[in-house]
């Protein structure tokens, strides 16, 4: 090894050792004492690491993701936090940045998951895709970024989908076919024939059935393994709270201002990430809106106010190019792929324009309206 690798080497060693002196640690027995009084265990373990096991009850975000997700996990500064890698270097400086965002009990456990297991302390085996999940999945197990761990997580989570229309046919035809475990679909309409020319879940010979009933067989038929649950009603705010509970991402297939302000602030109330998108003519938008990560901007900055009827007509006064939710449906189920599995960039706090005449892709930065009424500060949320 060179001088210079040396040098790096030793100013690392350094630091974490003048960090593990700072960061309050707490021993494997004492955490677990700890969590059985209500302080939650965080592993941020890689994906990889966790196939050889995870504490019960422990709350897995990555390293990577832990800033960008710990708020939506748990938006309550002061409760107590242990954190957990495999050894105890990686917990440390996560503490430490955790700190930094304002969380007031954050402790490291001193030596890691290993310590935890060599103390004879619980953990849980996770299930091992049988041979009919590993063939089904095959070209995501390929995937560093995802491989067996990301595809376990995939069937663990919940995406709530408003609307089995235009937008919300790929998206939820893609996440089936990607494994997400739970999938619930919101729409109070019947499938038109109309609705065929883009609507890719439904079939001609279910004209006059309930979208979610149509919805409902061509998923199953995709996926049989997974869950699908189906809500023929419209999203309002007597049920949005409720129904949007308990789901890892929202996608907005929604195609009305209304129910798009609704989504925004339930998701804003539940502090769950909302992928956005709408289509018109020739043109599509997509972008994510995450109320955890810290002052980025919500649906509401960007539409403050609905705009006037002549300015936004629908699909049916204006016409769609048929193939052109399939493009931006498609775009929001990567965008929710991304999120369950912590990989890559999401579209927080940018707006893709996709100009389908000119096959032209844009992105809009988008900023936080300070004095938006759903999002900015001292703003009462539900």
């Amino acid at each position: 090894m060179s001088d210079a690798s040396n040098e790096k080497a030793e100013r690392l060693e350094r630091y974490l050792d003048r960090l593990k002196q700072q960061v309050p640690k707490v021993s494997p027995d004492e955490a677990r004492d700890m969590a059985d009084k209500g302080a939650l265990i965080i592993d941020i373990r890689e994906s990889w690491e966790t196939s050889e096991g995870t504490i019960p009850g422990g709350l897995l975000i990555e390293r990577g993701m832990l800033e960008l997700d710990i708020g939506q996990h748990v938006p309550e500064v002061d409760r107590t936090l242990v954190l957990m890698c495999a050894g105890g270097d990686r917990s440390a400086i996560s503490a430490d940045a955790l700190s930094s965002l304002g969380y007031e009990r954050v402790y490291n456990l001193e030596g890691g998951y290993n310590a935890w297991r060599a103390c004879g302390l619980p953990v849980t085996r996770p299930t091992l895709l049988d041979d009919v999940a590993r063939g089904r999945y095959l070209r995501h197990l390929a995937l560093p970024e995802v491989g067996e761990a990301g595809q376990r997580k995939l069937l663990e989570s919940r995406v709530f989908i408003t609307g089995a229309g235009g937008l919300g046919s790929p998206a939820a035809l893609y996440l089936a076919a990607a494994g997400v475990g739970h999938i619930t679909l919101i729409d109070p309409d019947v499938v038109e024939r109309s609705n065929l020319q883009r609507q890719i879940l439904h079939s001609d010979h279910l004209v006059g059935h309930p979208k979610t009933e149509s919805a409902s067989q061509r998923l199953h038929a995709l996926n049989p393994d997974i869950e699908i649950q189906t809500i023929t009603a419209r999203l309002d705010e007597d049920n949005a709270g409720d129904v949007l509970s308990g789901h890892d991402v929202v996608i907005d297939g929604s195609d009305n201002f209304p129910t798009r302000y609704l989504l925004n602030d339930t998701c804003l109330r539940l502090g769950l990430p909302l992928v956005y998108g709408a289509v018109m003519r020739f043109a599509g938008q997509v972008a994510v809106f995450h109320p955890s990560v810290g002052e980025e901007p919500c649906y509401r900055c960007l539409f403050p106010d609905p705009p006037l009827a002549v300015e936004a007509p629908n699909c049916a006064e204006a016409g769609v190019l048929g193939v052109l939710p399939g493009v931006i449906g498609t775009l929001q189920a990567t965008e929710a792929l991304k999120l369950l599995l912590g990989i890559g960039r999401p579209l927080v706090s940018r707006l893709i324009h996709f100009d389908a005449l000119n096959g032209d892709f844009r992105t809009t930065r988008l900023v936080r309206d300070p004095d938006c009424p759903a999002c900015a500060r001292g703003v009462q949320r539900g």
